[in-house]
């Protein structure tokens, strides 16, 4: 028998009209979009009909991808599948926590909230950017940021795929170091240096904010991106810390395929968890959410 993760995506899949169809056929996703407006006005009404550039802005972003995901979880668990354990990408996290038990819904959703504020408040601060470093290996992407006074390693996604934060104003001389050791570089759709020491105020804004929200214990394993390994009673700790600190995702999913997991689902809007998965283990099967659906 499969033994299934639902792993929660981060931001850039956010695309205009995400969760509508999803919300109008499946009462359990209509009824997470209805909490979540309850506690933030519109937030179905950005999913649904805000514009691309709407969706860009990191306080609009977090939140709505955190009830398309919820949604999407809902849907599947009141169909009667269920993770055998979770992860999350960055914010993916959060969504993650809070399906695993450790919040309730609405405490999970008030927290991706103020996530948001507190992370584009940091990104306001400076003129900072996100990039793709691809084809090239750690080490190297690691020894190429090294010459760049603020550009750093953040999120190590799978083999050939590590993204990059730092000053906006560096990242032209950081593609050309990366095309001339063989690899490519693309920007992310993100406005921040996320993951990295420039969010290192908003770590610490988010942490009084977890030291303030009821927890509870997990009931589902749930995987830290500051770790790549299941939460012990450290939650709060590591939710924080995460904001600041590297994404540590091929280590996250090779140590669930290592604890028995054979089967990914993508929660959210797109297909860049599954992508990379299929990357990082060839033998595992990843499918995102829609693909998923289809087949249950």
């Amino acid at each position: 028998m499969a033994r299934i993760a639902f792993v929660f995506s981060g931001q850039g899949d956010q695309h205009p009209g995400m969760g509508r169809e999803l919300a109008e056929k499946y009462p359990a996703a209509a009824d997470v979009f209805a909490m979540c407006d309850s506690i933030r006005p519109k937030t179905s009404d950005q999913c649904f009909f805000g514009s691309e550039d709407e969706l860009k802005e990191t306080k609009n972003t977090q939140p709505c991808l955190f009830a398309v995901e919820l949604a999407e979880a809902s849907v599947l668990a009141a169909g009667g599948v269920y993770p055998d354990a979770v992860a999350g990408f960055s914010l993916g996290e959060v969504t993650a926590a809070a399906f695993a038990g450790v919040f309730d819904r609405e405490t999970g959703f008030r927290l991706v909230c103020r996530r948001g504020e507190l992370m584009q408040n940091e990104a306001e601060k400076f003129d900072t950017s996100m990039a793709a470093a691809l084809r090239l290996d750690r080490q190297t992407v690691e020894e190429l940021c090294a010459q760049f006074e603020e550009i750093y390693p953040v999120n190590f996604n799978c083999p050939g795929q590590i993204s990059v934060s730092g000053l906006s104003s560096s990242m032209p001389e950081f593609f050309a170091a990366v095309k001339a050791a063989g690899g490519r570089a693309l920007p992310l759709k993100v406005k921040g240096a996320f993951h990295s020491p420039f969010m290192k105020d908003a770590a610490d804004g988010f942490a009084k904010e977890l030291e303030k929200a009821e927890s509870k214990r997990m009931t589902i394993p749930l995987y830290s991106n500051v770790t790549g390994e299941v939460y012990a009673d450290d939650t709060a700790r590591l939710l924080s810390k995460q904001i600041a600190s590297p994404v540590q995702w091929e280590k996250t999913v090779r140590n669930m395929c290592l604890a028995g997991i054979d089967t990914f689902v993508e929660i959210g809007p797109g297909r860049t968890l599954t992508n990379m998965i299929k990357k990082i283990d060839a033998a595992v099967t990843a499918y995102s959410f829609d693909d998923f659906l289809a087949e249950v």
